[in-house]
């Protein structure tokens, strides 16, 4: 991971969750999610796609809670991915 990366991440785990932040819930230790659109089956994006989810966002909060556990449903809900990863680039200043 370059030293740029590794800002982008850490200003990320200081925004949290950016589901939570949208919704008002404050802020959400988070996980980092590399989106998955446009990606080949098992293969992930680059660090520089890549969104902060808390873990119930992300991978253990159910159907149409995770991302990972109905993306359709979580998108429906909360956004598509790149539409995360945009308001997340816009309030880190990526």
């Amino acid at each position: 991971m370059t030293k740029d990366e590794k800002h982008r991440f850490q200003r990320m785990v200081d925004l949290g969750c950016i589901v939570c932040l949208r919704g008002g819930w404050g802020h959400s230790q988070p996980e980092i999610h590399h989106i998955r659109k446009g990606q080949g089956v098992g293969q992930r994006a680059s660090h520089d796609k890549t969104i902060p989810l808390c873990p119930a966002h992300h991978r253990i909060g159910g159907y149409g809670i995770a991302i990972h556990a109905g993306q359709k449903a979580f998108e429906n809900k909360f956004g598509d991915e790149q539409f995360l990863l945009e308001y997340t680039n816009q309030l880190i200043g990526a």
